[in-house]
C-alpha cells in the first residue's frame, strides 16, 4: 500500500521537547513532513485548526473512526482522543516524502501493530528528557496546563519513560539542534539522503 521511506514514529513523554526538535529539523530539512494529527482537545492559545492538529468535536471524532479514516486513534490522559488521519500519511510516504508521525506510547503500539497489515514499515524513535527532573522543570516551565494536567503528565510519563526499551533508537534531548541532526542523521538513511 504504501511505498517510499519508512515512517518515523517519534515518542517521548509531554514536555521532553518533541516538537522544538521537529521544529529545529524542519529548519534544515524542510522537505520533512510532520503528520497532523487530529484530537478532542481544546486548542492552546496560538494553535492553529490543521497547523499543529485538527480539531475535531467528539462526534466528528467518533465518525471518522467509525469510517475507518484513523491509522489509530487513542485515548490520551484519559482526557482527548488523538488519531492519526491514514490518508495524509499515505499520499505524502507514497512519493517519497520523509514522513514523521509524533504520536504517543499507546498510539506508538499500535502503529507498530497495524504496519504488518498495511505494508507500512517503520523506524521507532523515542526522545528522552536527560533526567525526570528536567523533565519536570520544562512541562512546568511550558506553562501550558494546569496543575492537574501536569500532575496526569508525570505520571503518564513514568510510564513511557519505562518503554524506552521497544523503540528502534534513542534520543536523548539534552541539545535541541544535536537532537535535530541525530533525527535527520535516521532519515537520511532510511531515505536514502545525505546526512
Amino acid at each position: 500500500m504504501l511505498r517510499g521511506g519508512k515512517l518515523l514514529v517519534l515518542t517521548g513523554p509531554a514536555g521532553v521537547g518533541k516538537g522544538t526538535v521537529e521544529v529545529a529539523l524542519r529548519k534544515k530539512h524542510p522537505e520533512v513532513w510532520v503528520s497532523v494529527s487530529a484530537t478532542t482537545r481544546d486548542p492552546r492559545p496560538g494553535e492553529v485548526n490543521g497547523v499543529n492538529y485538527w480539531f475535531l468535536s467528539e462526534e466528528e471524532f467518533a465518525d471518522k473512526e467509525k469510517a475507518g479514516e484513523f491509522l489509530e486513534t487513542a485515548l490520551v490522559h484519559g482526557l482527548a482522543h488523538y488519531g492519526t488521519l491514514l490518508q495524509p500519511l499515505v499520499d505524502h510516504m507514497s512519493v517519497g516524502t520523509p514522513t514523521i508521525l509524533e504520536i504517543d506510547l499507546q498510539g506508538a503500539r499500535r502503529v507498530k501493530e497495524k504496519a504488518a497489515e498495511l505494508g507500512l514499515e517503520v523506524v521507532t524513535v523515542f526522545i528522552a528528557p536527560p533526567s525526570f527532573d528536567e523533565l519536570v522543570r520544562r512541562l512546568t516551565n511550558r506553562g501550558t496546563e494546569t496543575e492537574e494536567q501536569r500532575k496526569r503528565r508525570l505520571e503518564t510519563a513514568h510510564v513511557e519513560l519505562a518503554a524506552e526499551h521497544e523503540f528502534d533508537v534513542t534520543i536523548v534531548n539534552d541539545d535541541v539542534n544535536r537532537a535535530a541532526d541525530q533525527l535527520w542523521d535516521i532519515i537520511a538513511k532510511e531515505y536514502g539522503k545525505e546526512a
